[in-house]
Formats: C-alpha cells, sequence, structure tokens
C-alpha cells in the first residue's frame, strides 16, 4: 500500500496552501493527516472516515483546514487556510483499514512519506 504526498513548502503567515494524499489502490475505512514537529509526537489534524464520510479536527485547525477526499481520482486532500507559523510541520497522510480513534496515530497502517510546510 503507497501514500504519496505533495504539495506544501513554504508560505506566509495568514496564506493558504493544500496538501495531495495519492491513494495507490487502497481501501481504508479512515483517512487522516498528521504533522509533526521535532522532539514532538506525531499529531493527529484531520480526519475522514470513508462510510458516510464524516471529518473530525483537531480543535487547532478547526474552520481553518478542511480535508476531504476524490474518490474518482483517489486524492486526499488538506485545504490550509489561514496558516500560522506554528502549524510549520512535517505532514502525514494515514490511512486505517479497521478504524480506531482518529487523532491516535497506532490507528493507522499506512503511512506517507511526509512533507514540510512552513509558514513564517
Amino acid at each position: 500500500v503507497q501514500l504519496v504526498e505533495s504539495g506544501g513548502g513554504s508560505v506566509h503567515a495568514g496564506g493558504s496552501t493544500r496538501l495531495a494524499c495519492v491513494l495507490a489502490d487502497y481501501n481504508s475505512k479512515c483517512m487522516g493527516w498528521f504533522r509533526q514537529v521535532p522532539g514532538k509526537e506525531r499529531e493527529g489534524v484531520a480526519s475522514l472516515s470513508t462510510v458516510g464520510s464524516i471529518t473530525a479536527y483537531a480543535d487547532s485547525v478547526k474552520d481553518r483546514f478542511v480535508i476531504s477526499l476524490d474518490g474518482a481520482k483517489g486524492i486526499l486532500y488538506l485545504q490550509m487556510n489561514s496558516l500560522r507559523p506554528e502549524d510549520t510541520a512535517t505532514y502525514y497522510c494515514a490511512g486505517s483499514q479497521t478504524g480506531g480513534l482518529w487523532n491516535v496515530a497506532g490507528t493507522y497502517d499506512s503511512w506517507g512519506q511526509g512533507t514540510q510546510v512552513t509558514v513564517s
């Protein structure tokens, strides 16, 4: 199972960017985006259940980030708006075939390689 992220880069505070995660023949119950900064644990940012399209967000990104799935293309997106310096991190997409607590990294069995987002 392969997840390949793209997008990110350097963004000014207040700006926007969109991350994309290409899903290669992957069936999942739950897809998510996590982020990590050096020295800290991986943090759940957003998730989307493929059954019912139920979304969940960390409080720190609620009303700023939007997770979505283009099922026809097999691409998971994270639209990031009103970016802040504290959003700077490496962002990972993840998939879970079994489901579970959305913001727990152990719920997910497949991970992308990560893409850096730097907000200044």
